[in-house]
Parts: structure tokens; C-alpha cells; sequence
């Protein structure tokens, strides 16, 4: 089977491109659609964007579910994360990690070749607790719990209120 260079190269192009663009608008929409980021935004300056891909019911396509988070988890294998300023678009990396069985397929020359996938594997394996660590700005476990708290209270308010009128 003789392979045509470009039109190979074109369909890795776009298959790039639209992981990208897949990876971003999830990203993007748990910022600033997600009911649970918008209320962690309206109580600290941060929000931990957390993204692991699922198999769906039929076995063969893949989803992303979107988490936000008041804390870093801990760093596992096909997952990604992100930590956004909130209520901006200021979003950066902090770590992309595919599946363990995929790893050298990003390696440098490969065709999946990434510099973030290849850094996080790298750090993954070798320098985990660094790739776990918290930022310097970020929350304790007891604040991070008392947001929740403040959440849930609220959420419980507003049922109330809904129930009553």
C-alpha cells in the first residue's frame, strides 16, 4: 500500500488541531459554564480544572469529564490538568498525561510528539511529588473545606428559597 506524504500529513494536522481545539472548549466551558467552577470562582481567586477521558456506554468512543477543583489531586495517568485565575481566560498546564500505554508515542520524532505530554511523563515518573505540589497561593485542605461548605450551605439556601415561594 503506497502512502501519499501529504494528504498523511494533513490528516495528522488536523487531528492535532482538533484535539486542541476538543482539550481547550472543554476546558473553557468548565471555566465559565460549569455551575460548580462558577461558584469555587465566586469564592477564591483559583480554580483546578481536572479532565480524565471515559469510555461511553458503547464501548468505542471516549468522553472528557470536566471537574473543577479547589485542590490538586493527585497526578494519574490519562488525565489532565489545568489551573485557571478566576472569572478570566488565564488558564495554564499543569501537567497532560495519556494513557501509560501510550507514552512513547509522544516521545520526541514521534508523531505524537508534544513537549507538554513528554515534560508531564518525565515528571510523572521521576519527580511526582514536584508535579503534585501545590502552588504557593493555593488553599489549605481546612480553607478549601470551608469553601465547600459555604457552597453547600448556599446550594441548600437557594433550595429552600425555590421550595418556599
Amino acid at each position: 500500500m503506497k502512502i501519499d506524504r501529504l494528504e498523511t500529513h494533513d490528516r495528522l494536522q488536523y487531528f492535532i488541531e482538533d484535539q486542541h481545539k476538543t482539550i481547550w472548549k472543554g476546558a473553557d466551558d468548565c471555566l465559565k459554564k460549569n455551575a460548580d467552577s462558577l461558584k469555587i470562582q465566586d469564592k477564591c481567586h483559583y480554580v483546578y480544572l481536572f479532565a480524565h477521558p471515559r469510555t461511553c456506554d458503547d464501548g468505542v468512543n471516549k468522553r472528557l469529564l470536566w471537574q473543577p477543583r479547589l485542590t490538586k489531586p493527585k497526578a494519574q495517568t490519562n488525565s489532565y490538568l489545568f489551573r485557571a485565575k478566576s472569572h478570566t481566560d488565564e488558564v495554564e498546564i499543569c501537567w497532560l498525561l495519556p494513557p501509560r500505554e501510550h507514552w512513547s508515542q509522544y516521545d520526541q520524532g514521534n508523531v505524537c510528539e508534544s513537549n507538554w505530554c513528554a515534560w508531564s511523563i518525565n515528571q510523572f515518573k521521576f519527580n511526582r511529588k514536584d508535579l503534585e505540589k501545590s502552588f504557593p497561593d493555593d488553599l489549605t485542605e481546612e480553607q478549601a473545606m470551608q469553601i465547600f461548605k459555604s457552597i453547600l450551605l448556599d446550594s441548600i439556601a437557594t433550595r429552600n428559597e425555590i421550595l418556599t415561594v
